[in-house]
């Protein structure tokens, strides 16, 4: 587009300089092209036509063959009615590619906050959907499990007390069937007050989810370690494979759906990564930062642009709203969620919330 309106421009310039130059009347006509590239270049591209058409003008002032007249006398008034449309044209040159140029930016700048929008609305859609089917899932789930929960009472008081191999496995059924209970009974409860936003310290944050994570994946395998650096500068640290110490004062703010999205995220590691995962909390004035690392075959460029997105998942059909879900939870919270590949393998998520009562 801009090297067409240059070669217009120079065009122009060609048919002025046969045609009186400066004191052709249509030597108005530069502006034509400046106004185009002001409503759709760039800033840089605007001011680069504003100086081609500068330059020619002036230069048709000097150079050009002029048009016949009846008497060959340019007395004074007419040298200043030339140089007075000279510094017009400059003059206007420099309003359009200022002004026009502001304007095309703001129109640039709405159009991309619509686009914004728009994509927050689908994806609100999106979740109020999935949030439907999982209120009815609850509802309709209940009565299975129940029977699931009678049915392996009923065998564990009928089994021999010489099978402790099947007891063994049947516990390991009968807490699963009763901690599947627990989340249905949680999704019912918090249906009404599920916007409702409360203060809860990281430690207690972080012990709950655990705990509750690796009740759900007994099998997963990962390394915890938290820092946490006061307003003051002091340093708290701990490392280890089960809880998290009590060690922090800071708090955030917590609804029903944040614990859910960080076990997403838990998951989506432990999926990628069988062998075992890295959990990082760090906490300093003002953020809270949990970073995940995992083990796994990486992310691949397309994953890694489109990992979050409602409608792009690597899973079967119907699954992989993990990382969705975490993403627009996070960010309704203010936080952002960050994936990128480890230089010596396997992918890190690095989830980041701001502390209640931190200022920026």
């Amino acid at each position: 587009m801009f090297a067409q309106l240059c070669v217009d421009v120079l065009a122009l310039s060609g048919l002025l300089y046969y045609g009186g130059g400066s004191t052709n009347p249509f030597i108005s006509l530069f502006l034509l092209p400046l106004v185009i590239a002001a409503a759709t270049l760039p800033q840089r591209y605007t001011w680069g036509m504003a100086s081609l058409t500068a330059a020619c003008y002036s230069a048709l002032m000097f150079y050009y063959r002029p048009l016949p007249h009846n008497h060959h006398d340019h007395n004074s008034a007419f040298s200043t009615h030339v140089m007075g449309m000279w510094l017009g044209f400059f003059i206007s040159a420099v309003v359009v590619a200022y002004f026009v140029t502001q304007m095309a930016q703001a129109v640039r700048s709405r159009d991309k906050m619509l686009a914004r929008v728009r994509e927050n609305i689908l994806r609100n859609e999106r979740i109020v959907a999935l949030g439907i089917q999982a209120a009815g899932a609850a509802h309709e789930m209940g009565t299975p499990l129940s029977t699931m929960a009678v049915v392996i009472g009923e065998l564990q008081h009928d089994l021999a007390e010489n099978q402790t191999g099947l007891r063994d496995s049947l516990a390991i059924l009968d807490e699963q069937v009763r901690g599947c209970k627990r989340i249905l009974d949680k999704i019912l409860s918090h249906a009404q007050d599920s916007g409702d936003i409360t203060l809860q310290a990281v430690d207690s944050l972080m012990t709950e989810v655990l705990d509750e994570w690796q009740l759900l994946r007994p099998t997963a395998k990962y390394q915890y370690s938290s820092v946490e650096t006061g307003r003051a500068g002091r340093l708290c640290s701990s490392s280890h494979t089960g809880k998290p110490d009590e060690v922090w004062s800071a708090q955030l703010n917590v609804d029903t759906t944040l614990r859910a999205a960080l076990m997403n995220l838990l998951n989506n590691a432990a999926d990628a990564s069988p062998q075992g995962i890295e959990i990082v909390s760090r906490c300093d004035a003002t953020h809270f930062t949990l970073t995940i690392v995992d083990h796994g075959a990486g992310l691949s460029e397309e994953v890694a642009r489109q990992a979050g997105s409602a409608f792009f998942t690597t899973k079967s059909a119907g699954r992989g709203l993990g990382l969705f879900l975490a993403n627009a939870t996070i960010e309704r919270l203010g936080g952002t969620v960050r994936l990128s590949n480890n230089p010596h393998g396997g992918a890190s998520t690095e989830l980041a919330l701001p502390l209640a009562g931190a200022r920026a």
